[in-house]
């Protein structure tokens, strides 16, 4: 049976990439949750419950909520004088 690799036996690379994923993941989720929860539910496709609990799917939920979870913000153009 092969031996599972611990945190010292993965090279400085390996060690820093895995760290760097895990905060690009962290800070993802947390923008992605902060934004889902200053949206006001119409500004959201599906409900905001759901979307919250994809982003335990990482990284695909988060991602997920920003591709297609999101409705556009409507900009307001003014009225033809």
């Amino acid at each position: 049976m092969k031996r599972t690799q611990s945190w010292s036996d993965l090279s400085p690379t390996q060690q820093r990439a895995i760290v760097v994923g895990g905060a690009v993941e962290v800070v993802l989720t947390v923008a992605a949750l902060r934004d889902l929860a200053l949206r006001p539910a119409g500004g959201v496709r599906g409900p905001k419950l759901l979307w919250a609990a994809s982003f335990v799917v990482q990284p695909f939920g988060p991602l997920a909520y920003f591709a297609a979870g999101r409705r556009p913000h409507l900009r307001m153009v003014p009225a033809a004088a």
